[in-house]
């Protein structure tokens, strides 16, 4: 089962801010709930999981994440995460993230595309619950990447290198919670046509 995303967030931070934590893989990763780069391997290949818990369950996806691309002059990260649990679930992400100037120079946008294709276990939730669950991860991801962008000091203040960026501890996914709030949007908006 494929899903295609394209999502547009406000970030609270200048796009030189949010560079600098959209260029550091391990930065970026630790704004997603639950993920963790646990090894890099060379420039462009890294290892990490993803957790997630459901009721008393937690669940770990261990995968492959490699970077395609970095281009600092258009702002622009490319790259291809591939992750399996030992349930048979899996999934493989395309990404293709960009940061664009907000209304004023202190904000900016955070654009992403991407192309995800799951099996197994994953793909029996369908597209219907799939996608809302989605769009919640991705929405505590913007957070917590405009939260990081905004720690990062105003490059005329200081230089920071990416290197440089505290890794935040990866909170863990409470997908039970996710998928409790698809459902509510799904029947709300199943039962607000009806009206």
């Amino acid at each position: 089962m494929e899903v295609k995303l394209d999502k547009r967030y406000p970030v609270a931070a200048s796009p030189a801010q949010a560079w600098q934590v959209l260029a550091d893989i391990r930065a970026t990763a630790a704004c997603m709930p639950g993920a963790q780069i646990t090894e890099q391997v060379d420039d462009r290949h890294f290892k990490g999981t993803v957790k997630s818990k459901i009721g008393p369950a937690v669940m770990s996806f261990g995968g492959d994440i490699e970077l395609l691309g970095v281009d600092a002059g258009a702002m622009e990260l490319k790259l291809l995460g591939k992750g399996a649990d030992k349930a048979g679930s899996s999934a493989t992400m395309n990404l293709v993230a960009h940061l664009e100037a907000g209304a004023t120079p202190d904000t900016s946008v955070l654009v992403g595309r991407a192309s995800i294709v799951v099996s197994g276990k994953l793909a029996q939730f369908g597209s219907r619950l799939l996608v809302p669950v989605s769009d919640a991860m991705l929405g505590q991801f913007a957070g917590n990447f405009s939260n990081a962008a905004m720690a990062v000091p105003a490059p005329q203040a200081a230089s920071i290198s990416p290197a440089g960026l505290p890794a935040a501890p990866a909170a863990e996914l409470n997908a039970l919670a996710l998928l409790w709030a698809a459902l509510r949007s799904w029947f709300a908006r199943l039962f607000g046509k009806s009206r």
